[in-house]
């Protein structure tokens, strides 16, 4: 629900993307998402083979409750850096999120 709040109409792939999840883990909570009237489900008008994801108004009354409070955990948990940690941190997670969208390749021992 976040991502589709954030970034508006998405496939399941797109939202693969975003979050770096796998298409199961995307399938199950799409479905579940669904079911519970919170996200829509439309065949793309360019591409019938694509379903395009959208928040429905109940699916988007919740993500404006939570986006809020997910803001003030957020700077609850960064006041306790300074603003050299805060760029380092910054920094790591650009680097490990660099590092997630490359190919996994298993090396030999």
């Amino acid at each position: 629900m976040a991502v589709l709040g954030r970034f508006g109409p998405l496939s399941a792939m797109g939202v693969g993307e975003k979050t770096q999840m796998d298409k199961v883990r995307v399938s199950r909570a799409v479905a579940r998402l669904v079911a519970a009237g919170r996200v829509s489900r439309r065949t793309d008008t360019a591409d019938r083979r694509r379903a395009v994801l959208a928040l429905t108004p109940a699916g988007r009354a919740i993500h404006r409750q939570i986006v809020p409070h997910a803001q003030r955990v957020e700077a609850r948990l960064l006041t306790g850096l300074t603003g050299e940690e805060r760029s380092a941190l910054d920094d790591l997670l650009d680097k490990l999120e660099a590092r997630a969208e490359t190919p996994f390749v298993a090396e030999a021992e």
